[in-house]
């Protein structure tokens, strides 16, 4: 796991083209101390495995999928990289929680630059909105950040001064391939309730037999007993003018 928050920049020294894949070297000087083989490192956003450690270097191995997914097969010798050395329990954690696995690239659309700060537009395939609110979270090239304002293919964030200096994100153009990774969190919530409404829509409409009115309350009583209490928002029933929420009575 990671926290977002980089530790350093570092540049790719050698790129080497494998069959499904490519290996990268970076050269990660104090990055390295006490890095194991075997380690994971986050490199612009990316959970890798360290292969090879020696003399402030690390290699590490990029399967297709990984490529296909992110910005790491566009690198060339000489490129910086955010890096991120995996936590440990107990750490504190500046930023959110970060996996490594990447969702998507975005573009950079706009940059903004006002005193000090920039503001960034980075657009996306519409598919990924669903898990960006304002003042969330995502993580671009492994840097933790909130989210500004959210639209229809598109999100905008601010880059404080350190951030500007100290990420790959200062060195960032419009038209830059970036790597997108959503809050864990967030991704839960919407898949698991995607998953559940459709199923809990077509129960609720195919069980409904009979309204009766008790208490000045409407109860909808279904097959199997289950019963619906109304509240004062509304839902439609069926294809009638009615419109209730119902809370399911347990």
């Amino acid at each position: 796991m990671f926290t977002g928050i980089v530790q350093g920049v570092r540049k790719v020294t050698l790129i080497t083209d494998l069959k499904g894949g490519r290996r990268l070297r970076i050269q990660l000087n104090d990055l390295a101390e006490n890095l194991q083989h075997g380690s994971s490192v986050a490199v612009n956003g990316v959970c890798l495995t360290a292969i090879k450690i020696e003399e402030g270097f690390a290699e590490f191995d990029i399967i297709q999928e990984s490529l296909d997914r992110s910005n790491l097969g566009t690198l060339v010798i000489g490129d910086s990289v955010d890096i991120e050395r995996a936590c440990y329990f107990g750490d504190e954690v500046g930023g959110h929680q970060v996996t490594g696995h990447i969702d998507c690239t975005g573009k950079i659309d706009e940059i903004r630059k006002t005193p000090n700060n920039r503001d960034i537009v980075v657009v996306c395939e519409k598919e990924w909105g669903g898990y960006l609110i304002p003042k969330g979270w995502v993580a671009i090239d492994g840097v933790s950040l909130t989210v500004v304002d959210v639209g229809d293919n598109w999100f905008s964030i601010s880059l404080i001064p350190e951030t500007l200096k100290y990420t790959v994100l200062g060195q960032k153009v419009e038209g830059d391939k970036v790597n997108l990774e959503f809050d864990l969190t967030t991704k839960v919530i919407v898949k698991t309730i995607q998953r559940m409404f459709p199923e809990i829509k077509k129960q609720i409409l195919s069980g409904m037999r009979k309204i009766e009115s008790t208490n000045n309350q409407n109860i909808l009583i279904t097959e199997r007993g289950t019963s619906f209490a109304v509240s004062y928002t509304h839902l439609r029933a069926h294809e009638t003018d009615s419109y209730l929420v119902c809370r399911l009575l347990l």
